[in-house]
């Protein structure tokens, strides 16, 4: 990452934050809907970049086989100690077979 990209990725938060203080309560109530969507998205985001990518290569694993369980598992409203171990053990075997 270049010291440009850096300085405005850094400005720009800065300046997210400076609205925000700004604005107040004014600006959260009309956008109470889309953020709440904003963290699932966020999360769902990086497990798909841990998941996929290995630097800046696309992989396909055993990885995608874990997740894949996982989401299952959520779907049908698995507990989450389930959801975890179900995961780890899927990906564990996919990872001795092959």
């Amino acid at each position: 990452m270049s010291w440009d990209s850096l300085l405005v990725l850094s400005g720009g938060a800065y300046l997210f934050k400076l609205v925000g203080v700004i604005a107040g309560n004014r600006l959260s109530s009309r956008f109470e809907s889309v953020i709440a969507l904003l963290p699932p998205a966020l999360f769902s985001s990086i497990i798909v970049l841990m998941s996929v990518a290995d630097g800046s290569t696309l992989v396909i694993d055993a990885r995608l086989v874990g997740i894949g369980v996982g989401a299952i598992a959520v779907w049908k409203k698995a507990p989450f100690i389930f959801v975890i171990v179900a995961a780890m053990a899927s990906t564990a075997i996919w990872r001795a077979v092959t």
